[in-house]
C-alpha cells in the first residue's frame, strides 16, 4: 500500500503577511531561493508521492504557474548557454510527477481542503503537506513517516514538543507510548488552552491518513473558529482506527509567522553550499 498522492492545501489568504501577499500567495514566498511550496513538493516527491493534489483559492494562479513549463524561458537559457539555470528550471516539476489542481470555493478550514480532494484520492491512503511548515531532516521528514506507515499501515501524524503557552496554536495529542520516536494516539484536541491541553505533544504539518478520514469530516459539525477541522475528523476517526504520533527526526520552521520565515532565511542560507560561507561572513560582520 503504497503512499502516492498527496494534498497540499493553499487556499489561504496569507494575511499575516500583508501587505507581500495581497497579490501573491503565501505559498511563493521565496525562502533563499526557491519558494515554499516548492521545499514541501520536493520532500513529498522524496517521499515517493508522484499526485501532487493542490487544493487552491483565488489568486493562486502563480503556483500553477510555477510547476508549469515555461518554453520561452527555457528556450532563452538553452539559446545562452545557461545549461546549469536550465536544469534548475527543469527540476521543478520531474517528468515523472503529476500536478493536480482543485478550487476550495469557501475558506472553511483545512479539514473541508482535505475533503475537496476525495474523489482524487479514492481509497488510497495518502499525505497532507502544510507549505506553511518548512520541515528540515535526514532523510526528510515525510520519507521518515511514510516508512513507519509501510510498518503501520495505520494514520500517522507528525509532531513535535511544544511550550506549554504554545499549545493554542497546534492540535495537541495525547497517548501511550509505543516506542521511543511513536505513539499510539488516544485522544486529540485542536487548540486547547495550556490548562486544557493532554500533553505537550503538537501536530505539525505533516500527515499520512488513510481514506476513512473522508467519511468523519463529512459528518462533522464545525469546530474551532466555526471551521471544519482536520483534528475534529482525525479525532473522530480514533473510535475506528489506529492513529499514531511520530516524533519526526528534524527541525521545523513556523513560515506561517514572519519570525519563523525569517529563520528559516538566516539557517538555510546559512547552509547553502553556494551561499553559506560569505553570508556567514556578513553576519559575523554584522555583530562587531
Amino acid at each position: 500500500m503504497l503512499v502516492n498522492k498527496a494534498i497540499f492545501p493553499v487556499a489561504g489568504l496569507g494575511t499575516r503577511f500583508l501587505p507581500a501577499t495581497k497579490a501573491q500567495p503565501k505559498e511563493m514566498l521565496p525562502v533563499v531561493d526557491k519558494p515554499l511550496i516548492q521545499y514541501a513538493v520536493e520532500e513529498a516527491y522524496a517521499a515517493g508521492v508522484r499526485e501532487m493534489i493542490f487544493v487552491t483559492g483565488r489568486h493562486k494562479r502563480p503556483i500553477e504557474d510555477h510547476f508549469d513549463m515555461t518554453v520561452e524561458l527555457e528556450l532563452a537559457l538553452e539559446q545562452s548557454g545557461k545549461q546549469a539555470l536550465l536544469e534548475v528550471v527543469r527540476s521543478v516539476k520531474p517528468d515523472d510527477m503529476e500536478c493536480i489542481y482543485i478550487r476550495q470555493p469557501q475558506a472553511l478550514g483545512l479539514g473541508h481542503a482535505v475533503l475537496c480532494a476525495q474523489s482524487l484520492i479514492g481509497n488510497d491512503p495518502f499525505a497532507v503537506l502544510l507549505a506553511d511548515d518548512l520541515m528540515v531532516g535526514t532523510p526528510p521528514v515525510l520519507q521518515q513517516m511514510v516508512e513507519q506507515f509501510d510498518e503501520w499501515r495505520a494514520s500517522i501524524l507528525a509532531v513535535q514538543e511544544v511550550p506549554p503557552e504554545q499549545t493554542r496554536r497546534y492540535g495537541i495529542v495525547a497517548g501511550t507510548p509505543v516506542n521511543e520516536r511513536m505513539l499510539d494516539v488516544t485522544r486529540i484536541v485542536e487548540k486547547p488552552a495550556p490548562e486544557d491541553a493532554p500533553s505537550n505533544l503538537g501536530v505539525a504539518g505533516r500527515y499520512i491518513l488513510t481514506p476513512g478520514i473522508f467519511h468523519e469530516i463529512a459528518n462533522q459539525k464545525r469546530g474551532v473558529g466555526g471551521e471544519i477541522q482536520l483534528t475534529d475528523g482525525i479525532s473522530g476517526l480514533l473510535r475506528r482506527e489506529k492513529v499514531f504520533a511520530y516524533r519526526y527526526d528534524g527541525k521545523r520552521y513556523d513560515c506561517g509567522s514572519k519570525e519563523g520565515f525569517l529563520q528559516a532565511n538566516v539557517e538555510l542560507a546559512l547552509a547553502h553550499a553556494e551561499l553559506g560561507p560569505g553570508f556567514r561572513q556578513f553576519l559575523r560582520a554584522l555583530e562587531l
